[in-house]
């Protein structure tokens, strides 16, 4: 009984050693386990997080894809309703297509042809602007310079001839300006140059001017402001006026013969106003036309020869100015 007393203590103490190093290991396992733990539930909530944004997309997507189809639908009711009114426009005799196709041809080649002779009048003129710069270069007499003046300003006759037979082919196409240069349509006027901002133009150039001269000038100047406005003002009104007819009654004709009639109608009002562009074209040019003339008149022979060639060089600068500006690089 003495020698079992010592053994079963150390038994016990090597029990509690087991039991200790047990809940050490343990710690140890729950302290690895907890990092795996939270990891997982982070993949799981980035899970969640990307099932729910596909759904979102997926939504947006049906919505998108809904949106679309309703767009088709209604796009093709309003091609087959158009598709009604033609057909009904062509039983009533509103639509011959022959005829229209060749007034659009018509039209097509009376603006190509008058593209050909402005360009054929501005290689002319740049003839005669080379001839007259020559002239006053080399001190030429007064008798051989008008000549050259008189031929130069004969020559801007020619070109408002052609643009007053282009008019009653295209007027569009004149008052668009796209037989010009970029630069050019952005001080276009009715087809042209404004008389009033030209003179301005020259007023540095024509210096030293007499008293007499200046006096001339600057009514010529004034004159030709007022002209400029009181056509502004007419242009605006006919624009004006066309907006009101075509926005009257109704926007299109409908299968009963009175609806029909009206619309004929209103679109024959609105074709009898654009008859008028072409006095406005017709007006500008001779208002241009004036100007010019009635400059050459009130300038001596060197001061003309001048004015030619600043007007030249002006307008030589809008269509280099168009070049470089198409020709800029681009990122």
């Amino acid at each position: 009984m003495a020698d079992a007393s010592p053994r079963t203590d150390i038994s016990t103490d090597d029990t509690d050693d087991q039991d200790q190093r047990f809940e050490r290991v343990k710690a140890i396992g729950v302290a690895v386990s907890d990092p795996s733990d939270r990891s997982n539930d982070k993949s799981n909530q980035k899970t969640l997080r990307r099932l729910a944004q596909n759904r979102e997309a997926a939504r947006k997507s049906r919505l998108r894809k809904k949106a679309y189809v309703q767009q088709l639908e209604s796009s093709r009711l309003k091609l087959t309703q158009l598709e009604q009114e033609l057909q009904r426009a062509r039983q009533h005799g509103m639509i011959i297509s022959s005829s229209g196709d060749q007034a659009n041809a018509t039209s097509g080649n009376g603006a190509m042809a008058f593209d050909a002779e402005y360009a054929r009048w501005l290689e002319d003129q740049n003839k005669k602007v080379n001839e007259l710069r020559s002239a006053v270069t080399a001190h030429a007499s007064d008798t051989e310079l008008r000549i050259i003046i008189d031929a130069a300003v004969a020559h801007y006759d020619e070109i408002f001839k052609i643009k007053g037979n282009a008019a009653k082919n295209d007027v569009f196409h004149l008052l668009s300006g796209m037989w010009k240069t970029p630069a050019e349509r952005c001080f276009l006027w009715l087809g042209g140059f404004r008389p009033s901002e030209l003179l301005k133009l020259l007023g540095n150039q024509l210096e030293p001017l007499t008293e007499n001269q200046v006096v001339s000038i600057g009514n010529l100047q004034q004159s030709s402001q007022q002209a400029e406005d009181a056509l502004s003002q007419g242009m605006e009104a006919l624009q004006q006026s066309l907006a009101e007819t075509l926005s009257s009654g109704s926007p299109s004709p409908s299968g009963s013969s009175g609806n029909v009639a009206n619309y004929m109608g209103q679109m024959a009002m609105a074709m009898g106003k654009l008859g008028t562009l072409e006095g406005f074209i017709r007006q500008a040019d001779n208002l241009r036309q004036q100007t010019l003339q009635q400059m050459h008149r009130i300038l001596t022979t060197r001061q003309s020869a001048r004015a030619i060639l600043a007007i030249h060089d002006y307008l030589c600068r809008l269509r280099a100015l168009s070049s470089l500006w198409l020709a800029r690089p681009r990122e």
